[in-house]
């Protein structure tokens, strides 16, 4: 039996996470990785691939960094959990709160969605409303009801969930004003990431090549960011940023400080810890106390009560993640690599000729790549063909996550592949993918059947 099958055997989905799925990658792609280094991974054979998945974005020093490895070591030897909160605990928030400016207070979890939904319901409980409205162009929040049955997976869920969550467009202001309009005084709160590979300026935003904070913009109230924030205090809903992404990768302090805009409250993940499970719900004062015992004869929230959220391994990491993002500009790094990396990809794409079908877009922090067909349509054939080649070359690129782990040895070693998979690209521009593309073509994870 191998490995695929030993996964399915074992685990629904092969995976823990659905975009590590089989039907997420190529039938060319290790089905499972054994350990990794750096800015690379090995297969359970030893063969090993540069990456730019990045353990799904949460790594963003590098696997296997000695400093934050030995931190988390460090705490593992003080018992790892305690009876109390621990100073490792105490400390975390502490550091957190004075790292983000629009942070009173905050409460740890494990896993995104678990503060996501714990933002919902905090939200809920200040301003006794039901309906939360979310970006319908942002792919993921979480796991929990109240997002995924407004997906097309909707087994599982009772539609009086999925009721109570409303869709919006980023950049289309009047489509959450129409939402207003439609739930006068029934909007708890508004949910959506600060960007994407879409600025939130109109026109585009004429700071995407590095990472100066938006702030310094002449007209900061242009931004859509802060024409949501100001809808939603008009109309009594709080105003939600997601930083799953965007924390610690547009700036160290997320981009709500990048873009000069302080949310209520806010959620953070993926690369706070460098890979280590630690994810955060930070906010006002006002709301997250809600969620507190001190104010006598109040009505309770349960906000988040987990027997992990405060592990001191990853707390220990997330607080040497940050120490190592100071000493050595991480977040500089990104952006730095990101801006050679997109112009070395689209001027290869310009060579072959191909550049209007295959495009590197976004901020250079995390840049996207794009694969269209003939007719110029989005195309997951040749998206599955990019990724077939790429991993022929010796390069595991899902999508694009960067680290300060990659340099100038993995940036000539990705452009020889890019090289190399584009040529073949090119063919099959012309010739269709069936004589070059080996297996199934990749499929959306938020589809309705198997």
């Amino acid at each position: 039996m191998d490995y695929r099958q030993r996964l399915h055997r074992a685990i629904p989905g092969g995976a823990h996470t659905y975009s590590r799925g089989d039907d997420q990658y190529p039938e060319n792609a290790p089905p499972i990785l054994s350990h990794g280094k750096g800015a690379y991974v090995w297969d359970a054979d030893g063969r090993r691939y540069l990456d730019y998945g990045m353990a799904l974005r949460a790594v963003t020093v590098g696997y296997a960094h000695e400093g934050i490895a030995a931190a988390a070591q460090a705490e593992i030897a003080k018992g790892n959990q305690l009876t109390r909160p621990s100073l490792t605990e105490l400390q975390a928030a502490e550091l957190l709160i004075d790292l983000i400016p629009g942070a009173d207070m905050v409460k740890f979890g494990k896993n995104g969605s678990t503060v996501t939904t714990a933002a919902v319901k905090m939200a809920r409980a200040f301003n006794g409303r039901k309906y939360v409205a979310v970006c319908a162009d942002h792919p993921f929040f979480s796991y929990d009801d109240w997002f995924i049955g407004v997906t097309p997976i909707q087994r599982g869920i009772p539609e009086e969930s999925a009721s109570l969550t409303l869709k919006f467009h980023y950049g289309d202001i009047s489509s959450l004003q129409a939402l207003f309009d439609q739930y006068p005084d029934q909007i708890s709160c508004v949910m959506l990431e600060p960007a994407t590979t879409v600025a939130p300026c109109p026109g585009g935003c004429t700071r995407m090549s590095n990472q100066t904070p938006c702030a310094l913009c002449p007209d900061n109230h242009s931004i859509y960011l802060h024409k949501v924030k100001e809808l939603c205090h008009k109309k009594g809903a709080l105003f939600i940023l997601d930083e799953m992404i965007t924390g610690f990768r547009w700036h160290q302090k997320g981009a709500q400080f990048y873009y000069g805009v302080e949310p209520d409250l806010a959620t953070f993940g993926k690369g706070m810890a460098n890979g280590f499970s630690v994810a955060a719900l930070v906010g006002k004062r006002e709301v997250m106390n809600l969620g507190g015992i001190d104010d006598q004869g109040a009505e309770r929230v349960f906000l988040i009560s987990t027997t992990h959220g405060a592990e001191m391994c990853g707390l220990g990491a997330f607080i040497k993640t940050v120490e190592v993002y100071r000493e050595s500009d991480v977040v500089g790094s990104l952006w730095k690599y990101g801006v050679r990396l997109l112009s070395g990809m689209t001027s290869i794409a310009t060579d072959l000729g191909i550049q209007d079908y295959f495009q590197v877009e976004g901020y250079p922090c995390s840049p996207s790549y794009v694969t269209k067909d003939k007719d110029g349509v989005v195309s997951l054939p040749l998206r599955t063909l990019f990724n077939q080649e790429m991993i022929r070359n010796g390069v595991l690129i899902p999508w694009i996550a960067l680290s300060a782990s990659h340099g100038e040895t993995e940036l000539s070693f990705t452009m020889e592949a890019v090289r190399k998979s584009l040529a073949v690209y090119a063919q099959a521009l012309d010739k269709g993918t069936a004589a070059y593309l080996k297996g199934s073509v990749i499929k959306p994870v938020f589809r309705r059947r198997n």
